[in-house]
């Protein structure tokens, strides 16, 4: 595709169809962060539309000049009000794009391999999408194996995906049964249970985290293996789901060796 910044492209028709054709089917990545880490962990992103390209180049070349190239030849200007049509609650970064959503297969593969290097993250028939969103991009902060959630939430949803700044792309994240979690010991966060700071979790842990609402279901209390709570003081009722995985990861991560191939 030619491209010339600052105005409306010549092939913008043609990005505005492919758009169209794949929206149906395909994961939206909505601003310009979730862009750039969707890109940088390999994600297949066949169309990308904005308002203002030059905008999005500039971002480029300051925040991210690892994904410059790719976004120049990428992203399509197009008129802001044909892009808001497309795009309902466009990002204030002006720029959206479409990805290829990883086939159920390969994340189910990844999950299930055995020897593991980091912990798989079960969230328990969650109900915000926003605390979903969080934790995937807590999960792949930390370089957890994956994400899996139970129940009717669709972890791909787009606020989620939202949520989660197209980190989605740098972890497994699938939607599957508790008699379908993944191999290895399944440690439950309870607050009954016993002291986080007493144990070392094992990198091939599997850490389950029960709704926001209802704490942990019954299928997923009888699969676990261990019940471990987190600290917390008296008289306070519970922390933010996306803080409890933080807390709970931090505490694997610290004992591991420091450094990013650990």
């Amino acid at each position: 595709m030619n491209r010339t910044d600052g105005a409306d492209q010549p092939d913008s028709e043609g990005a505005v169809r492919v758009w169209r054709g794949l929206a149906d089917t395909s994961v939206l990545l909505d601003g310009f962060h979730a862009i750039k880490h969707a890109l940088r962990f390999g994600a297949r992103v066949p169309v990308a539309l904005t308002s203002d390209r030059a905008g999005v180049l500039a971002l480029a070349d300051d925040l991210a000049p690892d994904v410059r190239e790719a976004l120049d030849g990428l992203v399509v200007q197009v008129p802001d009000e044909r892009l808001r049509v497309l795009v309902s609650r466009l990002h204030p970064t002006a720029v959206a794009a479409l990805a290829v959503r990883p086939a159920r297969e390969g994340n189910l593969a990844a999950l299930g391999r055995l020897p593991r290097t980091a912990p798989v993250v079960v969230l328990d028939d969650p109900r915000n999408l926003g605390n979903a969103g969080a934790v995937i991009r807590l999960a792949a902060g930390f370089g957890a194996t994956g994400v899996v959630t139970t129940g009717t939430l669709d972890p791909w949803h787009p606020t989620v995906v939202r949520g989660g700044a197209g980190l989605h792309f740098a972890t497994a994240v699938e939607r599957m049964d508790v008699a379908e979690l993944p191999p290895g010991p399944v440690f439950a966060l309870d607050a009954e249970g016993e002291d986080i700071r007493g144990l070392k979790l094992p990198d091939d842990a599997v850490l389950a985290f029960g709704s926001e609402r209802s704490g942990l279901s019954a299928a997923l209390r009888e699969r676990a293996d261990h019940l471990v709570s987190l600290p917390m003081r008296p008289q306070v009722s519970s922390y933010n789901l996306a803080t409890s995985v933080g807390m709970a990861l931090f505490h694997w991560s610290t004992g591991r060796p420091p450094g990013p191939e650990a």
